[in-house]
């Protein structure tokens, strides 16, 4: 009798999200050390963290956006066994490599703001945070109408482009601030939509606890964020310990988790056949 070699991981999905980090980790460093993103117009400076002097103004809101990378490159471990992928990531895996580098990149494009304060590091910000909301609503709204990842593409460009069009426009809006934060949650919103249609129409079979597990989180998340604005009783500027901080760090937990409620999925069980009563079986009639 014999048997089958293991399955060795698939180590692409981790190969190309570190690279992506160490890439994007060392172009965001570059940038803020040598001032290639433009001087300070205070960008996250409605955050408490008080801006130090050099070249990372906010160190604990900068740093702390290393729980991204982690993230992603944890989605890209878990990939490598394309056997734990489920229903559709396990059918278009290159879809779970996608989003570890979106993940990835959440941390080196909220470094460049909080690290640098400028426009284009709150452009960088707001871009990195449409690619992980758009990619939601997308990877939902496929599932939800059985199309494949052509339809993600262009569902996730149109929410991308849609997102920072609202972000360049510019604005406030109460409780959330700028109106880029709205839109990016407005996208988060509309992706729980359609998550709880699919869990209600078992088309899958979805593991809930991981999705209700990732929504927690970031609601946590989000009541953290609130405390970590300038003029909050709770602001203490010259502290390493930022709210916002743990904002990033709880943000990246969520993320993870919501892969993992993506990888969950199944193929609903069939119900077993109903064998025939013995009252209607001929060879039990009398």
């Amino acid at each position: 009798m014999t048997t089958s070699a293991p399955r060795r991981p698939d180590l692409r999905p981790l190969v190309v999200a570190g690279v992506t980090a160490v890439v994007s980790l060392g172009l965001v460093v570059a940038a803020a050390r040598w001032g290639w993103m433009g001087e300070d117009v205070g960008r996250g400076g409605s955050f408490c963290e008080a801006p130090r002097a050099g070249w990372v103004r906010q160190p604990a809101n900068t740093w702390s956006n290393l729980a991204f990378v982690v993230a992603g490159l944890a989605v890209a471990w878990y990939a490598a066994d394309r056997t734990r992928l489920g229903l559709t990531l396990g059918a278009h895996p290159g879809l779970a490599t996608a989003y570890a580098v979106l993940v990835v990149l959440l941390g080196p494009g909220s470094m460049a703001m909080h690290a640098t304060q400028s426009d284009l590091g709150g452009h960088l910000d707001l871009l990195s945070m449409f690619l992980v909301s758009a990619f939601a609503l997308a990877y939902a709204l496929m599932r939800l109408v059985h199309r494949g990842p052509a339809f993600l593409v262009v569902v996730f460009l149109v929410a991308v482009v849609a997102g920072m069009a609202v972000q360049i426009r510019g604005g406030s809006v109460p409780l959330v601030g700028h109106v880029g934060n709205a839109a990016f949650g407005l996208q988060l919103l509309a992706a729980v939509a359609v998550e709880v249609a699919l869990i209600r129409r078992r088309s899958a079979q979805q593991d809930v606890r991981w999705g209700l597990a990732s929504l927690t989180v970031l609601s946590v998340a989000f009541a953290i964020w609130t405390t970590g604005q300038q003029g909050h009783g709770w602001c203490r500027p010259d502290s390493l310990l930022q709210p916002h901080a743990a904002w990033h760090t709880l943000c990246a937990v969520a993320a993870y988790l919501l892969f993992r409620h993506y990888a969950a999925e199944r193929v609903v069980a069939s119900a077993p056949a109903v064998r025939p009563s013995a009252a209607k079986n001929p060879a039990h009639r009398r």
